[in-house]
């Protein structure tokens, strides 16, 4: 474990965006952070600030500062933040045991705890939420900025895209996350086993955003949403809502 009581990690947290996972994981890890705040642009791309700090200007991005070092360690992606705080923070109780006894270093060796938190760690950004940023986009499109004669056919265009390719492959996501919890190891309740893990850190904003839309979604998936509202009640999750709140005024985990 790194020792922190020199070094600074700085959290740049967007609206509306995945980093609040990383207050959540800062929170659960119990290390000191800052965080610096950033509104979206009227056309919901994040200000240019962010390019300040990473090429590519998104968010989440975080900074580590330490005596040793005379430039910050600047962390872009999701997956990359969370093990790498995990590596250097203590998070080693957020990372499922990775070989069964006895099978230290063999291939197929892995537990299934080990291995669905790898494939999670990257399903999340990798194939659940290409769709839940489509349905930005659509909303976009719904709402642009046309004349009134227009609107219809965005509107049109908006529904047609969501109901043919978005919602179908937002159900079949939604069940096969049904499917995985009930099929959990020891019965869950989490997707790893019986405690959170990293990964469900990084799954845990997808998840609540895409029930929020529609509501009826719950209903649909009743294993997901209270999956969605166990993550919301543990209490390092709360503290980081708190943290936004304290700053923002208020938070939503949403689209």
């Amino acid at each position: 474990m790194t020792e922190t009581q020199d070094t600074k990690i700085t959290l740049y947290w967007l609206e509306k965006s995945r980093a609040q996972r990383i207050v959540w994981l800062l929170e659960e890890l119990n290390v000191p952070y800052e965080i610096k705040t950033f509104k979206r642009k009227a056309d919901m791309t994040a200000p240019d600030e962010l390019k300040k700090i990473h090429p590519l200007g998104k968010s989440p991005v975080v900074t580590i500062t330490t005596p040793n070092s005379p430039e910050p360690l600047v962390l872009a992606e999701s997956a990359v933040i969370i093990e790498y705080l995990c590596t250097h923070f203590g998070g080693e109780k957020l990372i499922p045991q990775r070989y069964a006894e006895g099978k230290e270093g063999q291939v197929g060796g892995e537990t299934e705890a080990w291995m669905r938190y790898q494939y999670v760690m990257h399903y999340t950004e990798g194939s659940l939420a290409p769709f839940l940023v489509m349905k930005v986009v659509m909303d976009g499109v719904r709402n642009a900025p046309v004349p009134f004669f227009i609107k219809p056919v965005t509107r049109m265009i908006a529904s047609k895209v969501e109901g043919a390719f978005i919602n179908p492959n937002m159900h079949t996501h939604l069940g096969f996350l049904e499917d995985q919890l009930k099929t959990a190891p020891g019965g869950g309740p989490y997707l790893c086993g019986n405690k959170i893990t990293a990964a469900d850190i990084q799954l845990s904003y997808s998840v609540i955003a895409a029930l929020s839309r529609p509501a009826s979604l719950r209903s649909q998936y009743p294993g997901v949403a209270a999956y969605a509202d166990r993550l919301q009640a543990i209490e390092s999750y709360k503290r980081g809502v708190a943290q936004i709140e304290r700053i923002e005024g208020t938070f939503t985990a949403s689209l």
